[in-house]
């Protein structure tokens, strides 16, 4: 069934968790996204593939609240971004998850810390916590590694925990930026195993990546962007090589 969003046109289905309607972008007089619309059902795993400049991290910020779109609508469970007031930004980012290429964690913290730190922030009990960060070290495999600073991580480890932490509150979505990307074959693919772990409990993946050989591998849904468009959306699909797919 679906529902009318009351500000606009567009229609949602109950389990649509992003939906981007007509979607233009363009940063100081510079088009980065034209006219792209997709939708992803609760559930789903997707890549976004496509070169370097293509509009692929554009989108993850649309998703993120960090950009608000020039013209269109973005639509993330439930909420529309384009019309969503400052203040209820904080909450709304609660109910996902998102993992970056650099980690991105508190290096003064160890990992237990680290990981605790995304539930501090939303005033979990610390009786919660006592039980949580636990269990999603020993789903991630760093139980042995909760007093470690990241310092003493491998890349591999570190990935790990970033994973965990955005993880650990049970978000709806979970949004990877290159999440392999500083990490060797062997260790991008624990990743990838672990989000498909996580992806058949029931978390929708949203996974943005350059890496050709796990996206093939994986065949799981996959949106290849080309200079700000949508150039192909295939299912238990492949990472499309062109003559215009090259780092930048």
């Amino acid at each position: 069934m679906r529902k009318k969003d009351s500000r606009d046109t567009v229609m949602l289905d109950e389990d649509d968790v992003i939906v981007l309607d007509n979607v233009t972008h363009v940063y100081t007089n510079a088009l980065v996204l034209r006219n792209v619309s997709l939708r992803i059902k609760r559930g789903e795993f997707v890549f976004i593939v496509g070169a370097s400049g293509s509009g692929k991290s554009t989108l993850i910020k649309l998703l993120l609240r960090e950009i608000v779109a020039t013209k269109g609508g973005v639509y993330v469970l439930g909420e529309n971004l384009s019309t969503m007031k400052h203040r209820r930004v904080p909450a709304f980012r609660r109910r996902l998850g998102v993992v970056f290429q650099d980690f991105r964690l508190l290096k003064d913290m160890n990992v237990y810390e680290n990981v605790a730190f995304a539930q501090r922030v939303t005033q979990v009990p610390n009786a919660k916590i006592e039980k949580s960060v636990p269990t999603i070290l020993k789903y991630v495999g760093l139980a042995g590694k909760y007093k470690a600073k990241p310092r003493q991580l491998s890349g591999g480890e570190q990935q790990r925990v970033a994973l965990a932490r955005a993880l650990v509150n049970k978000p709806e979505i979970l949004l990877c930026d290159e999440p392999t990307g500083n990490l060797d074959p062997a260790n991008s693919q624990e990743i990838m195993r672990l989000l498909d772990v996580f992806n058949q409990r029931g978390t929708t993946v949203v996974v943005v990546t350059h890496n050709k050989e796990i996206v093939d591998q994986m065949q799981k849904r996959v949106i290849t962007v080309h200079k700000g468009v949508i150039e192909s959306d295939i299912e238990s699909g492949e990472y499309e090589a062109g003559e215009y797919d090259y780092e930048i």
